[in-house]
């Protein structure tokens, strides 16, 4: 054996230990570079707020930026499957909601992506309820003034939706009222506000962060609020349930994502960042001014609420009859 021989084999064994250090190197030094979050919704939906404020803190964290990513349209649906067909280094998170991981599975024949198999669980970040909302000038001041004029005229109201909480929410009104009310989908609830706001639909039921404000401007009706608790927001303005829809109940939740095959240890750091951000004082201010309450959990503990998700919105699309497209 000479000594060129022994010379490649000792490059060999150094190459083998330089590949195998590398990645735990990664991640032990993660993260190096700038961190995209990918949210579902467009610029201004409450997903969106609410990924820019833990943005802010995540890069103040780690000093390193973080972008957002807005790929709305088709429920989530694509920016899911974006960021589950991205690099598995925790570079690439997916801040979303209940519409691409437990209620799309029931609104749609064939999803691009798996909303377990794809992914892994990081971690609970908020909780919120939804508000009904008419244009200021409509002549519906109440939820019974609305269900009254829908069982006149069927078929002739109509509301918006920009997400599948939205969607389902009104479709339960439907179904709990015994109405008849056309379905109008948007890619977003700001652009289905838009149209709320230009006369083109009646009414919309959509998460606070974007309804509440354009109530306070004057702008909006608030008749009735989704969850079994009025919002802080709108102390004044009922319950769905207690306006007359009894048994309404209708909330929403965000949650973090990485997808599958990402390291442990970058799941953990990432996990940690997440939950020092939701505690922060720029999604303090998020969670306070929509009324909305931070929740954090660990991965396994989002995993099973998830699947509890799940299990509780396919019920409620069932129930609601909808049919998937």
């Amino acid at each position: 054996m000479n000594r060129f021989t022994l010379h490649r084999r000792g490059f060999a064994a150094f190459a083998a230990v330089a590949l195998l250090a590398a990645p735990a190197f990664a991640q032990q030094n993660w993260p190096a570079k700038l961190i995209t979050f990918v949210v579902p919704f467009a610029a201004g939906s409450a997903t969106d707020q609410l990924a820019r404020a833990l943005g802010n803190s995540v890069a103040d964290q780690t000093k390193q930026a973080v972008i957002i990513d807005n790929r709305g349209g088709a429920s989530g649906m694509p920016a899911a499957q974006f960021v589950a067909r991205a690099p598995a280094d925790g570079y690439t998170v997916l801040i979303t909601t209940n519409t691409t991981h437990a209620a799309n599975e029931f609104l749609y024949r064939k999803l691009p992506y798996d909303p377990v198999k794809d992914f892994i669980p990081v971690t609970g970040l908020g909780k919120g309820g939804q508000v009904l909302v008419v244009n200021a000038s409509s002549p519906y001041r109440t939820v019974a003034d609305l269900v009254a004029a829908a069982k006149k005229s069927p078929g002739k109201l109509s509301f918006g939706s920009g997400s599948s909480s939205s969607r389902t929410a009104g479709e339960m009104l439907k179904q709990l009222s015994g109405t008849d009310i056309l379905h109008v989908p948007y890619k977003s609830n700001p652009q289905g506000l838009t149209d709320l706001l230009g006369g083109q639909i009646d009414f919309m039921i959509t998460d606070a962060a974007t309804g509440v404000p354009q109530v306070k401007a004057g702008k909006l009706r608030a008749l009735g609020y989704s969850t079994t608790k009025r919002s802080p927001q709108l102390p004044d303005v009922p319950t769905i349930a207690e306006a007359g829809v009894k048994g309404y109940d209708m909330g929403y939740w965000f949650a973090a994502y990485v997808p599958a095959h990402t390291p442990a240890p970058i799941v953990a750091r990432l996990h940690d960042l997440l939950v020092a951000a939701v505690n922060g004082p720029a999604a303090r201010n998020f969670f306070e001014t929509t009324g909305s309450e931070p929740w954090t959990t660990s991965p396994a503990e989002l995993a099973r609420f998830q699947a509890e998700e799940t299990a509780k919105w396919g019920r409620v699309i069932k129930a609601a009859g909808i049919e998937p497209e």
